[in-house]
């Protein structure tokens, strides 16, 4: 059997646990979403919880996963949409945050939350990670 017989047809991300007021934690899933667009796999990260907070103005342009780097985590997001990496938000977090109505940070793609993601998962040709 070939790599290509085993390959994924995409890579879907949610992030539920990626707070911003843990910034530690937010530049890992963007080096993931990166690298496997890089790899020119499709990639899709849902937005759910407070991580919708990320996609407002000036919010990931602020954090930084450690004081010793100097990359915002704005930059991460900028690099993994750079490669093709698409950014969806749920609906009701959206709402839940304040955030439903405002305007977003441009690599912002649109709506998609739950049934999406679960799709994706659902789909034995998608690989799916959680963050």
């Amino acid at each position: 059997m070939s790599y290509a017989e085993h390959s994924a047809e995409g890579v879907a991300i949610l992030l539920w646990a990626t707070d911003p007021s843990a910034p530690e934690r937010l530049a890992t899933p963007f080096f993931h979403a990166a690298a496997a667009a890089a790899m020119d796999a499709p990639v899709e990260i849902y937005f759910t919880a407070t991580s919708v907070q990320l996609l407002a103005p000036g919010v990931a342009a602020a954090l930084r996963a450690s004081p010793r780097i100097d990359k915002t985590v704005l930059a991460h997001m900028q690099d993994a949409a750079g490669h093709g990496a698409r950014f969806f938000a749920c609906t009701d977090a959206l709402v839940a945050q304040g955030l439903d109505g405002v305007t977003l940070i441009p690599e912002y793609t649109g709506r998609g939350g739950a049934v999406q993601f679960m799709a994706r998962a659902l789909d034995l040709r998608w690989r799916t990670l959680v963050f």
